[in-house]
Formats: structure tokens, sequence, C-alpha cells
């Protein structure tokens, strides 16, 4: 299952929107192993498509090394569908290479309804998960 903030649905919504008629894409960053998005990182669709993301290899090097100098990994990678139900096409998942990953589809077909998944993808298959959005975290014992 995957735990979100509402700011940062809120944030993935509006960059699917800001960018429709093409494809947004980007990643939420969170501690290593901890499963918890916390900094949100919009990225460049390089490929500039209504149909197709792929991640800046530049950008993406950078945005990675920068998770790494953190102590973080890319807990969510999403990206939008825009004129199709947020479910990863053959290409999505191709794409996927983070196991730890919860990769979060926004279809922006529907101007006024937002559809919002989240999916594990591993070696090839794809696994829809529950997504609860939460107004914020719950504060750990002992933080």
């Amino acid at each position: 299952m995957l735990t979100i903030e509402r700011s940062l649905v809120d944030r993935i919504v509006a960059h699917a929107r800001a960018d429709h008629p093409d494809e947004a894409c980007g990643v939420i960053a969170g501690p290593i192993g901890s499963d918890r998005p916390v900094r949100f990182i919009e990225m460049v669709n390089a490929e500039r498509s209504p149909t197709f993301y792929r991640f800046d290899s530049k950008e993406q090097l950078k945005v990675w090394n920068e998770m790494d100098d953190r102590d973080e990994e890319p807990v969510v990678i999403y990206h939008s569908h825009t004129a199709t139900e947020a479910y990863p096409s053959r290409t999505d998942i191709s794409y996927a290479q983070e196991p730890n990953a919860h990769y979060v589809l926004v279809s922006t077909r529907e101007e006024d309804d937002v559809e919002f998944r989240s999916y594990r993808i591993l070696d090839g298959e794809v696994t829809e998960e529950e997504v609860a959005i939460v107004d914020s975290y719950p504060v750990s014992a002992g933080a």
C-alpha cells in the first residue's frame, strides 16, 4: 500500500494538468527504507509527448546522485497518461527499474475527474496497490 500526503497528490495532479497534453513525470524521494514519500521532484519529459515519457538522462543522473547524497531513494515514480486510463503501458513496464518504488499514474483524459492509481512493477509483473491519502504522516515515537 502507498501512503502519501494529500499535498503531494495535489502536486502530482497539478504537474500532470500543467503539462497536458504532454505526459508529465517526476519522482518523490524519501529516506532509504522508509517507504515514505517526502521530497517532490518535478522532472522534464524529454520526449515532450502526449503518449510517452522519458526522464532526461542528465537530469536523472543529477537527481539520483542527489538522492544518494541525501540517503534517499525514489519512493514514488510518477507520470501521467493524457488520453488513456492510469494503467502502465508495455513501455512503462519495460522501463520500471526501481524494485522498491511505487509507480503512480494519473490520467488527465477527463478534465474534471482525477484518476490516481499506484502499482508495484517487478520483473515485468504489474500489481495494483491501495492508495491511502493522508493529511500528514503520523509522527513516529521518539522522533
